[in-house]
């Protein structure tokens, strides 16, 4: 069978599956998700031998250290696995929800009740552990899902998706409601993306560049984020010694991460009192800073920032700076040149905290707190699938509601349309 055909076969499937997962109590899908954690942890070292395959291959091909070290599984990081999906099991079931019940002038009650997306498809790169986290959101939730991460942990993933299906099998739940596409070749992914007759949705994980590939190949709707390119406005009213430590965390605590800062815009009022404090602080924590000419006017070592700078996910320990003359040219900033996915402003004003919050046009939009907490878990969902900066279906983090949708349930007694 050609892989366009095993890939049409395992989406049909799932489409089959999925009405079968809508039908699942909660009971039922929490008692699965706890199976699943605990058949982990009990071949923890079997997934430990798999996963040394894929770090043997990725050595060889040259994987940075940082990237092994998000391939690599113990058993510390699977007993954090298993973790994760009880938590999951722990979550409110969003399905079956009705909302919104009001009585229309003719006596029919109308209202919206919570349903299942259907089959998501989802596409990831590197760390093996989405294998078990998306598979165990998209479940919950009521969901068949396709899984089809990357070649650097084929093996991890197989193995992980093996056991989940083990017990789905024992459960006597369809096992195609979890499938995982076995092969790494390219042609895999665009296959899966044009299944449309059969997914519903496509979620994909990783960097921009396969991000980018996706949506221009896909048929079918995808969630995304191509970068978070994430602000912080050192207002005129800002306690110093608050901004300092939020941009500190927000900077370098994980600089490698969407949600870290990228761009840090100072009210021109503050800039000769405030910059030569926090490039201090910076240059101690190793961050290189690239400021427009008034950043450096306070801050002579800093390189100067090009118009490329402001754009920019660095990823890394870099910041573009910039001095702004008011929060209109902040807010402008930011819309111009921001990736709407989180911005943040450090103010003692409540009024204009209020407009930065109405004006700014991004997924999260924070008062005096760091962007790091733009998360799913930190933002109390629990848990999340990804970060969306596209308004359609769901905008920002995103958890368990989000991989439903609603339809209109209408009760009667006996009305006709005159």
């Amino acid at each position: 069978m050609t892989i366009a055909a095993q890939v049409a076969h395992m989406a049909a499937e799932a489409r089959e599956a999925s009405l079968a997962m809508a039908r699942l109590s909660t009971a039922t899908k929490n008692a699965m998700l706890l199976a699943m954690a605990a058949a982990l942890r009990e071949q923890a070292g079997h997934l430990v031998a798999e996963n040394a395959r894929d770090l043997e291959s990725g050595a060889q091909k040259g994987l940075s250290p940082a990237m092994l070290d998000r391939l690599m599984l113990d058993e510390k990081r699977i007993s954090g696995i298993a973790d994760a999906l009880c938590e999951v099991a722990a979550l409110p079931d969003p399905v079956g929800e009705v909302a919104g019940m009001r009585k229309r002038p003719n006596g029919m009650m109308v209202g919206k009740m919570r349903i299942p997306l259907g089959t998501i498809g989802i596409i990831y790169e590197a760390r093996p552990n989405v294998t078990a986290d998306a598979a165990a959101l998209c479940l919950k939730a009521g969901n068949a899902v396709i899984l089809r991460g990357g070649s650097e942990a084929i093996h991890s993933n197989r193995a992980i998706a093996e056991i989940l299906q083990g017990v789905m099998k024992q459960m006597g739940i369809p096992v195609a409601a979890l499938s995982l596409i076995p092969f790494t070749e390219r042609e895999g992914v665009l296959e899966m993306l044009k299944q449309e007759q059969s997914i519903d949705l496509i979620i994909p994980r990783g960097g921009e560049s396969l991000i980018r590939f996706v949506v221009e190949n896909s048929r079918i709707p995808v969630i995304k984020h191509y970068k978070g390119v994430c602000h912080i406005f050192v207002d005129e009213s800002a306690d110093f010694d608050m901004a300092e430590r939020i941009i500190v965390n927000s900077k370098v605590q994980r600089p490698g991460v969407c949600n870290a800062l990228e761009t840090l815009l100072i009210n021109r009022s503050v800039a000769a009192a405030f910059i030569p404090r926090i490039a201090a602080t910076l240059g101690r924590l190793q961050v290189e800073l690239r400021g427009d000419d008034d950043f450096r006017k306070f801050a002579p070592n800093a390189t100067p920032a090009t118009e490329s700078d402001w754009p920019a996910e660095y990823l890394e320990l870099i910041l573009a700076c910039r001095v702004v003359d008011d929060m209109d040219a902040a807010i402008a900033h930011i819309n111009r040149y921001g990736s709407l996915h989180t911005e943040s402003i450090i103010t003692s004003d409540y009024s204009r905290a209020q407009r930065f919050i109405r004006e700014v046009n991004s997924s999260c939009v924070m008062v005096n707190a760091s962007t790091r907490f733009a998360d799913g878990n930190q933002l109390g969902l629990g848990a999340e699938i990804g970060i969306s900066t596209t308004k359609l279906h769901s905008f920002g983090p995103m958890g368990l509601e989000d991989l439903t949708t609603t339809k209109f349930i209408v009760y009667g007694d006996g009305q006709v349309r005159e």
